[in-house]
C-alpha cells in the first residue's frame, strides 16, 4: 500500500517594515502579523543609545535587521521563534 504525504511549504515570514518605540523593536511581517521584542534581550542592543536603536533597516529581503552603527544582525526567523540572547528582565514598578 503506498501512502501519499502531502506538504505544504509554508515560508518563513518576512519583515516588511521595523521601527522602534521605547527601546521595544517592532516588525511588521509579510503574513499580517506585527510582533515586537525589548532590544534589551540582544546583548549589543542593550547597550545600545535609543537614537543607535533608531538607526535599524531592514536587509536580505526582509529576513534580516541592521544596525550599521552597531555592527548587529538579527535573523528575522530567529526572532519570531523568541531565539534571544539574553533571558526577559522584568522592569521595576
Amino acid at each position: 500500500m503506498n501512502t501519499t504525504t502531502n506538504s505544504i511549504e509554508i515560508p518563513e515570514p518576512a519583515a516588511i517594515r521595523v521601527w522602534v518605540e521605547k527601546r521595544t523593536v517592532f516588525l511588521e511581517l509579510t503574513d499580517g502579523r506585527i510582533i515586537g521584542f525589548p532590544a534589551d534581550r540582544f546583548k549589543i542592543l542593550s547597550r545600545a543609545t535609543d537614537e543607535q536603536l533608531q538607526n535599524v533597516a531592514l536587509r536580505l529581503n526582509g529576513y534580516a535587521l541592521r544596525w550599521e552603527e552597531l555592527d548587529e544582525d538579527i535573523t528575522v526567523p530567529g526572532i519570531v521563534a523568541g531565539n534571544f540572547q539574553l533571558p526577559y528582565m522584568k522592569e521595576a514598578s
